[in-house]
C-alpha cells in the first residue's frame, strides 16, 4: 500500500469499497445542487470585462466598409453641389437685349436642356412670320423678337422696299409693324410692332464661342409655315457670303422666284439667281439645318436656347433654273449672320440708320 504523506487527520476516512483500503474523498452520493441565476457563482462583476478583441483579419474587413460609407457621403455632397451649379447655369442665362424688364422667352427647362424639343418650346414664342407688301408683290420672311414691346430683328432683304409690313406671332395674333432702321451692308433690319407689350423675347447669345460641329436649331416660316423647326450642326464658320442689297432688285427677284429664294454668291459662284451690281459681303455661319424660302430673318439657335445667328441665305438647286419654287429645298447649305454682328449694329438700327 502506498504511503500517504498527508498529516494525520487532514481528511476524514471512509469505509473501504471492497478493496480493503480507505477511500478518500469518496464520490458524492448525488449531484451537488447547481447555483441558481439568483445566486450564480462567481457573482457578476460590477465592472464587466471588455469584450475580447476581434481578430485582426475581421478588423481589416471592416475598415474598407467604413471607407466606402465615407466615400458615399462625400459623393452625395459633391453631387448636390453639381446639381446646384447646373441649375444656376441653366436658369441664369443672358437677359434679353432691349428695355429693362423684358420677358425672357428662351429659358430651357433643366429636364429639356440640350434637346431640340426643349429649345423649340422655349424659343418658338419669340419667332414671328413677316409679310412684306411692295410694288413688286408680296414676300414672306421671319423675324426674332428682342424686346417685350415689339422690337424685331430680321433681314434687310425681307422688308426692303415694303409699303406695308404685317407680323404674325406664334399665337396667331397679328400686328402691323414699322421700319425703325436698316443696314443693307449687313443685310439687317429692325422693325417695331404697333401697340405691342409683354411679348416673349429671345436671348441673344455669343457667336464668337460657336464651334464647327455644334448642334443648332433653326426656327422660321418657310413657305409661310409659321414656327417650323429644323435642326443640324454648324458645318463651317466665317464663310464670305455675298447678297444683293438694292431694294428694288431684291424685291423683284423674290417675286419672280416665287417669293423667298434670295440670290447670293459664295466662292465666286452665284446661287438662286444673279445678285446684280449692288451687293454686299459678310462673314456667315454655315449650317446644314434645313432652310427653305421664308426662313430668312429667322433664328439659328444653340442648344442652350440662345440666338447665335439670323438665317439669311440658302442654296436651292432648282430655283436658278425654274421660276417654280415649289420643288426648291435645302441641300444642307444654309447661312446665318452671326449674332455678334447683330448686337454690334443694334444702336445704329435703333437710331434709324446702319453702320
Amino acid at each position: 500500500m502506498t504511503d500517504s504523506h498527508r498529516p494525520s487527520g487532514e481528511y476524514p476516512t471512509y469505509p473501504s469499497y471492497g478493496t480493503g483500503e480507505t477511500a478518500y474523498p469518496p464520490p458524492p452520493a448525488y449531484d451537488p445542487p447547481q447555483p441558481t441565476a439568483e445566486y450564480a457563482w462567481p457573482a457578476p462583476s460590477p465592472h464587466p470585462e471588455p469584450a475580447a478583441e476581434a481578430p485582426r483579419a475581421e478588423r481589416r474587413m471592416k475598415r474598407p466598409a467604413a471607407l466606402l460609407v465615407a466615400v458615399a457621403i462625400a459623393a452625395s455632397v459633391v453631387g448636390g453641389g453639381t446639381a446646384t451649379l447646373i441649375s444656376s447655369f441653366v436658369g441664369g442665362g443672358s437677359s434679353a437685349v432691349g428695355s429693362g424688364g423684358a420677358v425672357s422667352g428662351t429659358t430651357v427647362s433643366q429636364s429639356s436642356v440640350g434637346t431640340v424639343s426643349g429649345v423649340a418650346a422655349a424659343v418658338s414664342p419669340a419667332i414671328v412670320e413677316i409679310g412684306a407688301t411692295s410694288s413688286a408683290g408680296e414676300a414672306t420672311g421671319s423675324g426674332v423678337v428682342i424686346t417685350a414691346n415689339g422690337e424685331i430683328v430680321t433681314n434687310n432683304h425681307v422688308i426692303s422696299g415694303a409699303s406695308q409690313i404685317t407680323v404674325t406671332l406664334s399665337t396667331g395674333k397679328t400686328y402691323t409693324a414699322d421700319v425703325v432702321g436698316t443696314d443693307a451692308d449687313k443685310d439687317l433690319a429692325l422693325i417695331k410692332l404697333q401697340g405691342a407689350s409683354g411679348l416673349k423675347t429671345a436671348t441673344l447669345g455669343d457667336s464668337s464661342s460657336v464651334k464647327v460641329g455644334d448642334e443648332v436649331v433653326a426656327i422660321g416660316s418657310p413657305e409661310g409655315l409659321t414656327g417650323t423647326v429644323t435642326s443640324g450642326i454648324v458645318s463651317a464658320l466665317d464663310r464670305d457670303v455675298t447678297v444683293a442689297k438694292d431694294e428694288d432688285q431684291g424685291q423683284q427677284r423674290q417675286q419672280q422666284q416665287g417669293g423667298g429664294t434670295w440670290p447670293f454668291e459664295f466662292g465666286g459662284q452665284q446661287f438662286n439667281g444673279d445678285t446684280g451690281t449692288s451687293r454686299t459681303t459678310y462673314k456667315a455661319i454655315q449650317t446644314d439645318a434645313s432652310l427653305n424660302p421664308g426662313n430668312s430673318g429667322g433664328a439659328l439657335i444653340n442648344m442652350n436656347g440662345e440666338i447665335i445667328g439670323i438665317n439669311s441665305a440658302m442654296y436651292s438647286p432648282s430655283s436658278s433654273s425654274t421660276a417654280d419654287s415649289s420643288s426648291a429645298g435645302s441641300v444642307g447649305l444654309g447661312f446665318a449672320i452671326p449674332v455678334d454682328t447683330v448686337k454690334a449694329d443694334l444702336d445704329a438700327l435703333r437710331a434709324g440708320n446702319g453702320s
